[in-house]
């Protein structure tokens, strides 16, 4: 009988925090990412409230939430994997559902599939204090070592 390998265990919040400050552009640091918990198949990140990111009309913009959830991915698959390795985006999709106003953003990643070469993951951002999701988004990446 053939034993599947164990996955190694999972990045600590604290771990994944200094995946997030030493492989990020600077840019990516400014929007204020914090890890609140990790886990073999997901992470659950924090998006500040700010001002500087939000759109005409007061709406956090959707790029940021868009750079949110690309960025929760690779701390979901590095938490995942046991370590930081090199991936890419592939393809992400996002559905905007309603405005998040003065309000800080959970990003919540679940890995669907994790793969030699191809991870999956569905993520959802919701407004702190709100239960209601402001946005949805499905992500693919290519994992390259």
């Amino acid at each position: 009988m053939t034993q599947t390998p164990a996955r190694p265990a999972a990045l600590t919040p604290a771990d994944a925090e200094r995946v997030l400050a030493d492989n990020f552009a600077p840019w990516v640091l400014d929007l204020g990412l914090t890890v609140t918990e990790t886990g073999t198949d997901h992470a659950v990140l924090r998006l500040p409230w700010s001002d500087r990111l939000a759109r005409e009309g007061g709406g956090l913009s959707g790029q940021a939430m868009m750079a949110a959830a690309d960025t929760a991915t690779v701390i979901a698959i590095s938490a995942a994997r046991g370590g930081y390795g090199p991936m890419t985006t592939v393809q992400q999709s996002t559905s905007f559902q309603r405005p998040v106003i003065g309000a800080d953003l959970l990003i919540d990643v679940r890995i669907t599939k994790l793969g030699k070469r191809m991870a999956f993951a569905d993520v959802t951002l919701t407004a702190e204090g709100t239960g209601e999701p402001a946005a949805r988004a499905s992500t693919v990446y290519a994992l390259l070592g």
